[in-house]
């Protein structure tokens, strides 16, 4: 609904008569700085071991099936800065650093010990999510008319992890970057331009901490960490945010 908002006032701009230009030369600037802010929904891919082969203390050997999966999509906020330099009439290149706040809901379900009533035992895992993020976007803006300018942009976002906890399930990494692509559309105020850009991002690594079995003081909580295959998990999230210039 947002997206096809946007694009509806963007593509709407041409059938517009000429009015007068707020901020007419805001776009002749070499560079310049902004704030911004936005939320976002993000979403993680975990791809399952299967059954698991689990060796009791008297030396018998039974077998597991666990699975792990982020079942929604959730919500967080972002907070940030800009700098923005112009390449060319249509070109600028943008970096921003920020600061991405959410936390993930993970479910594991224990498909062999199952309760009375024959559904499987059911974990939880909040995982809080703190990223200090520098995307770098090459921005590539239509022709302006009257107050509007659409645009696309590209670009990566490296992003620094700072949670995570020895106790946790599942942790990520510390370092994660993201291939980004999006659409905006400025629109020149009388005393600023606001851009609303809605982008996904898409990470380009494996974002799972391996290693993090070790960390692991219960032992009977490893058939939940060890679920997921170490080196298939990819993060991605969409995120509308207006940038204040």
């Amino acid at each position: 609904m947002i997206l096809s908002l946007l694009i509806a006032v963007c593509l709407g701009a041409s059938a517009q008569e000429r009015t007068v230009q707020n901020k007419p030369y805001i776009d002749l600037r070499p560079f310049h700085f902004g704030v911004l802010v936005g939320t976002h929904l993000q979403d993680m891919e975990l791809q399952n071991v299967g059954p698991q082969f689990i060796t009791n203390e008297d030396g018998t050997t039974v077998e597991k099936l666990v699975t792990c999966d982020q079942d929604r999509w959730d919500a967080g906020f972002t907070v940030g800065v800009l700098g923005e330099a112009r390449l060319g009439t249509y070109f600028a290149f943008r970096v921003a650093p920020a600061m991405y706040f959410g936390t993930r809901h993970l479910q594991f379900l224990n498909h062999t010990d199952k309760l009375e009533d024959g559904t499987p035992i059911t974990m939880q895992q909040e995982m809080k999510s703190v990223y200090i993020s520098s995307a770098c976007d090459l921005i590539f803006s239509a022709k302006r008319f009257n107050n509007h300018r659409p645009y696309v942009m590209a670009g990566v976002n490296p992003m620094m992890n700072l949670s995570g906890k020895n106790e946790d399930l599942i942790r990520l990494k510390g370092f994660d970057c993201y291939l980004e692509l999006g659409i905006g559309c400025d629109f020149y105020l009388p005393f600023f331009k606001l851009r609303p850009e809605l982008k996904f991002g898409y990470s380009l690594m494996n974002a799972l901490d391996a290693d993090h079995a070790k960390d692991i003081k219960d032992k009977n909580m490893l058939i939940y960490t060890n679920s997921v295959k170490a080196d298939h998990t990819r993060t991605k999230f969409v995120a509308l945010t207006f940038y204040f210039e």
